[in-house]
């Protein structure tokens, strides 16, 4: 045998060892793999949801909230809010932060299970558990999917805060595409109303939801004034609250808070920094707080773009007009402020020169000393705006200044803290006066603080109605 002969054979015998090398570590590496997904099988399977890798939804978590969240929403006691939804429509509700969106959500359940569903028809769940995290629109299907396992019934879908779940949109326009009856909320900071039309292609109705009404806010104080003779068996109390209401608003959270005041600043600090400053990555916060600070004191008046720039930079900060538009259109979609248009004022200057009125008055009150007269009309646009909407505006011509002109309801009202002043008497029923020569106004109104009266002027009767007895018509 030659030598090539040998070195051929030396190397098939080490090609045939390495082969048997390759084979046994292949098995030693298959018998590994195979222990460990043994191992962790047991680990899913025994490991409680605590120590599961965070973010990770199992079937079994999510069948152990969908009846952990079934018996509290039909369990929370509430105040019942004079919201009316039509059957058969789909919902996403919309507002201030915690102006009650999760609450109308628990009232809405309440009524379906009165009108004879189920309980184990509703599917509701709370995307702000702890217990979840990092969810995309996959999780949504697995939630689906679960309640199918669980139940026959066609579930009735209420996703609170479904915002915090990646591309959530698609799985809510499935859904309305399926037939499912669907009701959502979303934080401002990442679902804005302006938004929504867009994103669920009109799939669904967009629901305003503001503070307490004042009938509201006295239910959840322990007072129904539809109850017979309320208004005599409570005046005092009635009185008492009213003045509460007008220092610091209808939030519902605030009912019966010792210090309300403390908990607004903090909400405040959420919405400026939340669903302001991180949504819209402003970088000049501090011209954006000025402003803020700047529009509040100026409520009552009619601000243009321009206006509120110059405002803002006369204090060191400069602030552009077009920033000034786009800073004032944050503050409007996330519910800080509410635009009113003059009635009067051509298409140019009714989109350039608004009044801008705070959601609610405790969060105004936080940037007022002097603050009685300011509080008083801010609390009747937000009342007025509540009821009717983009209905509601102001008129100001140069022959006439109204407050407030409510056309469809042919109602005009001015706001005045009193009206024991010959002038301030002589000002505010001239101005309903004139109004009412170029405007159809059936009923003529002035809101004071506490004084009343009826007077007739040139043919005109004016009512003059007190805060509390007025915001008790709404």
């Amino acid at each position: 045998m030659g030598f090539a002969d040998k070195l051929s054979m030396e190397k098939c015998h080490l090609s045939s060892i390495n082969d048997r090398i390759d084979a046994f570590l292949s098995s030693i590496n298959d018998k590994k793999l195979l222990f460990l997904s043994s191992i962790n099988d047991k680990m899913r399977i025994f490991a409680p949801d605590s120590v599961k890798r965070k973010g990770i939804m199992t079937k079994d978590l999510i069948k152990l909230l969908i009846t952990e969240y079934q018996a509290y929403v039909t369990q929370v006691e509430l105040v019942h809010r004079d919201v009316e939804l039509m059957d058969g429509l789909n919902y996403v509700f919309v507002g201030l932060r915690h102006a009650g969106k999760s609450y109308l959500m628990y009232q809405r359940i309440a009524q379906l299970l009165e009108q004879g569903h189920k309980r184990e028809e509703i599917l509701y769940f709370n995307f702000e558990d702890d217990r979840i995290d990092s969810l995309d629109v996959t999780d949504l299907d697995l939630i689906k999917t679960c309640y199918e396992e669980m139940y026959d019934s066609r579930p009735i879908f209420f996703l609170d805060e479904v915002q915090l779940v990646d591309r959530w949109e698609k799985f809510a326009r499935r859904l309305a595409d399926q037939k499912y009856q669907v009701y959502i909320t979303g934080s401002n900071a990442k679902m804005l109303s302006s938004e929504i039309a867009t994103t669920l292609g009109g799939r669904y109705m967009i629901h305003e939801v503001y503070p307490y009404s004042f009938a509201e806010y006295l239910k959840a104080s322990g007072i129904d004034v539809q109850a017979k003779n309320a208004l005599y068996a409570y005046a005092k109390d009635i009185v008492r609250l009213s003045n509460i209401y007008f220092q610091h608003g209808g939030l519902p959270e605030t009912v019966g808070m010792k210090e309300p005041r403390a908990w607004m600043s903090n909400l405040f600090s959420k919405i400026f920094f939340g669903d302001l400053v991180a949504r819209y990555k402003i970088r000049n916060d501090y011209a954006l707080r000025v402003m803020i600070r700047k529009m509040a004191e100026s409520v009552k008046q009619p601000l243009s773009y321009n206006r509120i720039a110059c405002i803002v930079s006369s204090t060191g900060k400069k602030l552009s007009t077009d920033a000034t538009i786009d800073y004032v259109g944050y503050m409007a979609d996330t519910w800080l402020i509410l635009p009113y248009e003059n009635l009067f004022g051509k298409l140019q200057d009714k989109e350039s020169n608004r009044k801008y009125y705070f959601t609610d008055n405790g969060l105004l009150h936080l940037f007022l000393v002097d603050a009685d007269t300011s509080l008083l009309e801010n609390i009747v646009a937000v009342t007025l705006r509540r009821k009717y909407g983009d209905g509601s505006y102001f008129w100001n011509s140069r022959n006439a200044e109204v407050d407030f002109v409510i056309p469809e309801e042919e109602l005009a009202i001015q706001v005045s803290y009193s009206m024991a002043d010959p002038d301030t008497f002589r000002r505010e029923t001239d101005g309903l006066i004139k109004l009412s020569s170029v405007q159809n106004v059936k009923r003529m109104i002035v809101v004071t603080k506490d004084e009343e009266d009826v007077v007739e002027k040139d043919g005109c009767r004016i009512e003059i109605i007190p805060l509390w007895k007025w915001l008790l018509e709404f």
